[in-house]
């Protein structure tokens, strides 16, 4: 790698401290929403109640000076709430368009399954194309573009299922969980006075970013990573226990988190581990099991260390290393 690659880790790290700040001792989950952004993707956490997934949105927005919007997510919410709408102006006698909380760098979608159907559907050409149609005119949003959504996964009363279209399109999935013991206490001590998060200071700027972004994609994947990557993928469509398995988006996503956690630590080549890694967070909510998985207890998770444990991991010609 050279000076300016080492610069944009540099700074990657950099948010991914800063986010250890608010969210403590959670730098796995810090690490994985920022290989999102890093892969242009878009984050889905699905958590209890109470333990940091909007403070997690927060943090890494301030972290990245990103303009930063929150939609709470309730039944009866419109699509025209998030995307904006177009007011007719008695002066000049024409409509305006007035912008919705979705132009913005990252947007939190909080709660995301108490919108009805028709208000998440609102979000697809958002998350895939960066631009939204209203009337018939398209308008893009700002770049880069990222979209949090949080989902509490045990209560289901008032809620509605977020579509399988909709959940391919979050580039990984994650869980925050909860704190150790002695995590706990620091919360405690860190918020005796006030929240951490109001002393959190951005440490990047949106165009080193953007360098960030296309920099993952220089890093290097050797053929055999490659060949590992979809072996992995594929065997999701052909398990016994999934009724349907990862898409292509799939693919390109673990492809994608691989060349991101490569940059992260340091290397300009991806490794086989790297890919191993991701297989949960970005495949995870892509595969429904069937039935008798579910009634015997299997998890999404159970099957993927099953399918990784019974690939055989290749060996990859590396074209550099980065040390520290």
């Amino acid at each position: 790698m050279d000076n300016t690659s080492k610069n944009l880790r540099d700074y990657a790290l950099s948010v991914i401290d800063n986010i250890g700040k608010v969210i403590i001792g959670k730098r796995d989950v810090a690490e994985l929403a920022t290989i999102a952004i890093m892969g242009e993707g878009h984050l889905l956490i699905e958590d209890l109640p109470g333990v940091g997934k909007t403070m997690l949105a927060r943090s890494l927005a301030i972290s990245l000076g990103a303009s930063f919007k929150r939609v709470q997510f309730v039944p009866d919410l419109l699509p025209s709430d998030i995307v904006g709408i177009n007011l007719y102006n008695q002066k000049t006698s024409e409509f305006q368009f007035r912008e919705g909380p979705i132009m913005a760098n990252i947007v939190l979608a909080d709660e995301i399954n108490r919108g009805t159907p028709k208000t998440q559907s609102a979000l697809l050409e958002a998350m895939e194309e960066s631009q939204v149609t209203v009337d018939g005119v398209t308008h893009t949003l700002p770049n880069p573009f990222f979209l949090i959504a949080t989902q509490n996964p045990l209560e289901h009363e008032g809620t509605f299922q977020l579509p399988e279209a909709q959940r391919d399109r979050f580039f990984l999935r994650l869980h925050i969980g909860y704190p150790s013991h002695k995590t706990e206490l620091d919360i405690m001590d860190l918020n005796r006075k006030k929240h951490p998060i109001d002393q959190l200071e951005a440490v990047s700027t949106i165009n080193e970013l953007l360098d960030l972004q296309q920099m993952v994609k220089e890093i290097y994947v050797d053929d055999l990573v490659k060949e590992y990557t979809l072996k992995i993928v594929q065997s999701t469509r052909e398990h016994p226990q999934i009724f349907i398995g990862s898409s292509p988006r799939g693919t390109l996503n673990l492809y994608r988190a691989g060349q991101a956690k490569a940059l992260l630590e340091g290397r300009d080549y991806v490794l086989p581990d790297d890919i191993n890694d991701l297989v949960e967070p970005v495949i995870g909510h892509r595969i429904i099991l069937d039935a008798n998985a579910r009634m015997q207890g299997v998890s999404a998770a159970d099957i993927l260390r099953q399918i990784t444990a019974d690939i055989a991991v290749p060996g990859a010609v590396p074209r550099g290393w980065l040390k520290g």
